[in-house]
C-alpha cells in the first residue's frame, strides 16, 4: 500500500524498519519468554535520535512530525511490541511537559527525555481508578515550598526504570472528582519513589509495567505542571495522543500477523497442495489486508488533524477502537490459518496474539472508546 508519505517521513519509516529487522527481530521470541526489559534497544534507538522524534530539536528531540513517529511505533511493533511499547510510554512523557510545563520545566527535564537520559513513566492509574480517572486517591498536601505525595500508583508502563515520572494526584481533598487533581514532574534523583510489584503480564512481556510507591515523597511547588486542578485537563490532552501511538503499534501487530500467515500459507502443504491455494485461507487474508490498510489510514488521519493542530479527539480514539479490534481479530485467525503450530509458544504469531490484547485495555478500553464516538455524535 503505497502512503502519500513526504521524503523525510518515507526515510524515517525505513531507518526504523531496517532497525527493526536487524536488531529487535533476533531478539524478540527471547524478551517475550525472559520478560526482559529492552534497555539495549531503547539505547539503540536513543543513538539514532529516535526516542524524541515528535518534540523540537532545540530540546533535543527530532522535530519530525507526528505522523513520522506513529511509522516508527508501527515498524517497532511489527517486530517487537514490548519495545514499541517502552518507546511510546517513555516519548509520551514529554508531551505534558513541553505543552503545559514553564520554560524552565522544559530546559530541565525534555532534553533528558528526549535523549533518554533517564526513562519517563506517566503514573495515573491507581486501584481505584482505572477507566475513572477522576476517583484517583494519591494525595499531595502542601508544605512549604514542597508538596509532600503519599500514595500508590499501578500498571505503570516504564515505572522500574523510569527516572522522571509525570504524576497525578489529589491536592483537593475537598474537592471530589477530576476538579480536585494536579499534575507533578517527580524527579526521582530529586524525590525518590520505590517500585513495588513488577507484574508478569500475558502480552508485551519485556514491557516493565509495575506499581509505584510514594511514601512522604517531598516534590518543590515548581514541579507542579500548569496549576492546581488542571491534572486531569493535561492528562486527558496526552491520553488522546497515546490513544494514536497504542493505534499505530496495533497496526504493526496485525501487519506482523499478515506477513505470517502468508508465509505460512504458501509454504505449507496439505492434501498436495499449499494452503495458500484454498479459497478459505485466501479470503481469511483478504479481509486481514482490508483491515490494515483502513486502520493505518485512520492511525495517519489522526496524526494528520495533530499535525495541523486540529481536533482530534475523537479520530483518535476511532483510530485506536478499530486498530485495536482489528489486531486482536487477525491475530487469532494468523494463529488459525497457522492450525496447530501457531499454539505453540516459540511460533510468532501465538506472541502476536498476546501481545494484540494489550492494545484493547491500554489508552482506554474499546468501550470507553465507543462512549467517546458516540457522546460526540449525540451530543
Amino acid at each position: 500500500m503505497n502512503l502519500p508519505l513526504t521524503e523525510e517521513q518515507q526515510l524515517i519509516q525505513r531507518i526504523a524498519r531496517e532497525f527493526a529487522e536487524k536488531e529487535l527481530e533476533p531478539r524478540a521470541e527471547e524478551i517475550d519468554k525472559a520478560g526482559e526489559f529492552p534497555d539495549e534497544a531503547m539505547r539503540m534507538l536513543a543513538d539514532l535520535d529516535l526516542t524524541g522524534v515528535p518534540y523540537p530539536q532545540e530540546y533535543g528531540g527530532g522535530g519530525a512530525d507526528k505522523i513520522s513517529y506513529v511509522l516508527i511505533l508501527e515498524e517497532l511493533a511489527r517486530s517487537c511490541a514490548a519495545t514499541a511499547l517502552t518507546l511510546g510510554a517513555h516519548t509520551m512523557v514529554a508531551g505534558p511537559i513541553l505543552e503545559f510545563g514553564t520554560q524552565e520545566q522544559i530546559e530541565k527535564y525534555a532534553p533528558r527525555l528526549c535523549k533518554l537520559e533517564d526513562y519517563g513513566a506517566f503514573a495515573l492509574t491507581e486501584a481505584c481508578s482505572g477507566t475513572d480517572a477522576g476517583a484517583l486517591m494519591c494525595g499531595a498536601a502542601r508544605d512549604g515550598d514542597d508538596y509532600i505525595i503519599n500514595g500508590a500508583k499501578m500498571f505503570i508502563t516504564n515505572g522500574g526504570y523510569c527516572g522522571i515520572c509525570v504524576l497525578f494526584a489529589r491536592t483537593d481533598p475537598d474537592t471530589p472528582g477530576s476538579k480536585g487533581v494536579s499534575a507533578f514532574i517527580v524527579d526521582r534523583k530529586e524525590s525518590p519513589f520505590e517500585a513495588g510489584k513488577h507484574e508478569d503480564k500475558m502480552g508485551i512481556r519485556g514491557s516493565d509495567t509495575t506499581e509505584l510507591i510514594f511514601r512522604n515523597c517531598r516534590v518543590p511547588k515548581g514541579n507542579l505542571i500548569g496549576k492546581e486542578g488542571q491534572g486531569m485537563r493535561i492528562a486527558l490532552t496526552t491520553l488522546n495522543v497515546g490513544r494514536i501511538t497504542i493505534a499505530a503499534q496495533a497496526v504493526g501487530i496485525a501487519q506482523a500477523a499478515l506477513d505470517e500467515a502468508v508465509k505460512h500459507s504458501k509454504d505449507r502443504r496439505q492434501f498436495g497442495r499449499p494452503l495458500a491455494k484454498n479459497q478459505a485461507i485466501q479470503w481469511m487474508i483478504a479481509d486481514m489486508a482490508r483491515d490494515i490498510a483502513a486502520a493505518r489510514l485512520l492511525v495517519l488521519h489522526a496524526a494528520k488533524l495533530y499535525d495541523e493542530g486540529r481536533p482530534f479527539g475523537v479520530e483518535a480514539s476511532m483510530a485506536k477502537l478499530f486498530a485495536a479490534e482489528m489486531a486482536m481479530t487477525h491475530t487469532v485467525k494468523a494463529v488459525q490459518i497457522h492450525g496447530g503450530l501457531g499454539y505453540i509458544r516459540g511460533t510468532k504469531v501465538e506472541r502476536l496474539m498476546r501481545d494484540a490484547k494489550f492494545t484493547e485495555i491500554l489508552e482506554g478500553t474499546s468501550e470507553v472508546h465507543r462512549m467517546i464516538i458516540s457522546g460526540d455524535l449525540l451530543k
